[in-house]
């Protein structure tokens, strides 16, 4: 099972399912690395970069090692919204959504705009000043 990292209203369960999710973003995030990993037992953590894009995968093992829940977190913020534009929409192609993948893309495309203006050019503005001592 992996739960959605853009949605809270599903999670992606059994083979076929994971694999339409991971080549949907396989195709949207490319030059991936992973340069971290910790944890024992049945918990792991794998940090995941990216050029623009880091993630950090919480992966839950079964019995026998095997891979049986992986949840996601990314950063930054602009990343995850064209992530949303270009996976979520990929993803919804791949299913045979035409529609839905247009319209994906279609409502995604202006929170990915606001998001990356903001962090532009508005986040920039609330940057620490250096301290003078």
């Amino acid at each position: 099972m992996l739960s959605s990292p853009l949605t809270e209203q599903f999670c992606f369960e059994g083979p076929d399912q994971l694999r339409d999710f991971l080549t949907s973003a396989f195709t949207a995030v490319q030059n991936i690395r992973f340069h971290t990993q910790t944890g024992e037992g049945d918990a792991y953590a794998l940090r995941v970069g990216s050029q623009l894009f880091e993630e950090a995968q919480r992966l839950r093992l079964d019995d026998e090692a095997r891979i049986k829940e992986i949840t996601l977190f990314g950063r930054p913020m602009p990343a995850l919204t064209v992530l949303m534009v270009s996976a979520g929409s990929e993803l919804a192609r791949r299913q045979g959504l035409r529609g839905v993948a247009a319209l994906m893309r279609a409502s995604a495309a202006p929170v990915h705009a606001m998001v990356t203006f903001g962090d532009r050019r508005v986040v920039p503005l609330t940057r620490p000043a250096a301290r003078q001592t």
